[in-house]
């Protein structure tokens, strides 16, 4: 009909899609993956990763009496540091049963038991009770939501007042010579890495071009604003292969 108005649509990878599709679009990918994840994020990064989640979890500094919420974090890498660094309880929401069933399986055997949950739940609307937690942290996950400010006002709403917004995303490389390299591996590498590792080029596919559609930091920073959250600072890593953002709820 002539009245009726387009389907709102946005990027799933560099592909445009209609917004009602994305999520699912995203769960399949995950789904597919999730058994060699932690294991991807290993080959992909030479390792890397562990370093930038140390210093993440470092920026956060973790205490006894903080309740954490890590979104996005099915498998657990986040949650288990959490823990080990202090934190007093961590609830992991992830909108992927499959990443939440490697989670579960990864605490059972590492012994992480006591002041962990797990919940299904979409980082655009969080199962979760306002002002209800300490800190909210996102790991390798906000690119893949459909809604960016969906998702950080989400933030906002279940944090308390003087509570922390940390987030380690994949951002804009920053030095001119490591650009050109990085963008010649992560468009000629990783997607071979997928198939030979995961099974899965296409997944991978999805994830490089994802980091390319994803805000630069200043970008990013000025949409956390937008949302509410006060005093946001950004640090790089790795010439600005990943950055950390972080932000409070006064």
């Amino acid at each position: 009909m002539s009245g009726d108005r387009p389907e709102p649509t946005t990027h799933f990878g560099f592909r445009t899609v209609r917004e009602d599709v994305k999520a699912s679009l995203v769960r399949d990918v995950f789904a597919s993956v999730a058994t060699r994840y932690d294991l991807m994020n290993d080959l992909m990064s030479l390792g890397v990763h562990r370093l930038w989640k140390s210093a993440f979890i470092d920026w956060l500094n973790p205490r006894p009496e903080m309740k954490v919420l890590d979104v996005g974090g099915g498998t657990g890498d986040i949650a288990f540091r959490l823990l080990a660094r202090g934190a007093g309880s961590v609830t992991v929401c992830d909108v992927n049963p499959e990443m939440l069933a490697v989670g579960r399986d990864r605490a059972l055997d590492g012994g992480f038991v006591a002041g962990l949950e797990w919940v299904c739940g979409d980082a655009e609307q969080l199962p979760i009770p306002d002002r209800s937690i300490d800190a909210y942290t996102i790991a390798f996950c906000i690119r893949n939501v459909t809604r960016l400010e969906a998702a950080l006002a989400e933030a906002r709403r279940v944090l308390r007042p003087g509570g922390r917004f940390l987030c380690l995303e994949f951002s804009r490389v920053v030095l001119p010579v490591l650009d050109r390299l990085y963008d010649a591996y992560s468009f000629q590498v990783l997607p071979r890495l997928g198939q030979w590792v995961a099974n899965d080029r296409g997944a991978y596919e999805y994830l490089v071009e994802s980091i390319r559609r994803f805000p630069d930091q200043a970008s990013f920073a000025a949409m956390i604003a937008e949302a509410g959250l006060e005093r946001v600072r950004v640090r790089n890593m790795s010439g600005g292969i990943v950055a950390i953002h972080s932000a409070w709820r006064i």
